[in-house]
């Protein structure tokens, strides 16, 4: 039975697609038929999982122009989000400003220099040490992905990459499955497992010689 379609969303297209490239890289690894089944349930024209109609992809800039109270909805939320953070980073840079406040345990090189140690003017600092300033915006942006796990991926702190992706920019989920569907598609499958024996001949001979 044909499912209707629906967009897969957020961190769901993202483990769809990364799904989608594991079965490419390692095509060769798998029998043929059992390739072009996993290769028709991804991106077959009815109900694969890849496959996005053309009639049925959905505009998120339509959706919110059509309905003033997503757009309201969304302004709320991103407004939720945006006052503590501003909050925050003001009370982090009037208070620590210029104070480290960890330190990475492995060297690196100067390029980082302006991303770790953003508020301290020394250059005889290490750069392995970390400001108080760039450890909020570190922690602000790296733990988006924990946020989406613990809470969801409707909680505020998605709100601006939603914003971002309504704006033309960032993840978009339609057209990045649409091109890893085009990708799966043009896979020539070369079965690697009756070959292993005269690879592995080749080896040892290279290995004895």
């Amino acid at each position: 039975m044909v499912h209707k379609y629906a967009k897969p969303r957020g961190y769901k297209a993202r483990q769809l697609i990364v799904r989608a490239r594991n079965l490419r890289s390692g095509a060769n690894f798998i029998p043929p038929r059992s390739f072009r089944a996993r290769r028709f349930y991804f991106s077959n024209e009815e109900n694969g999982l890849l496959h996005v109609p053309k009639d049925q992809a959905p505009n998120p800039q339509a959706q919110m122009f059509s309905d003033p109270n997503m757009a309201m909805d969304m302004m709320k939320k991103n407004l939720s989000m945006i006052i503590p953070q501003t909050l925050t980073f003001a009370w982090v840079n009037f208070f620590f400003s210029g104070f480290v406040a960890a330190k990475i345990p492995f060297p690196l090189t100067q390029r980082f220099r302006s991303m770790l140690q953003n508020g301290i003017d020394l250059s005889t600092v290490d750069v392995s040490y970390v400001s108080s300033r760039s450890w909020y915006f570190l922690n602000l942006f790296g733990l988006r992905g924990l946020f989406s796990l613990i809470l969801g991926e409707d909680n505020a702190t998605d709100d601006t990459q939603r914003m971002m992706q309504m704006s033309g920019f960032g993840f978009d989920p339609t057209k990045s499955l649409g091109a890893e569907k085009d990708s799966l598609d043009i896979v020539q499958h070369d079965w690697a497992l009756p070959k292993f024996e005269q690879r592995a001949e080749a080896v040892l001979r290279k290995v004895l010689s």
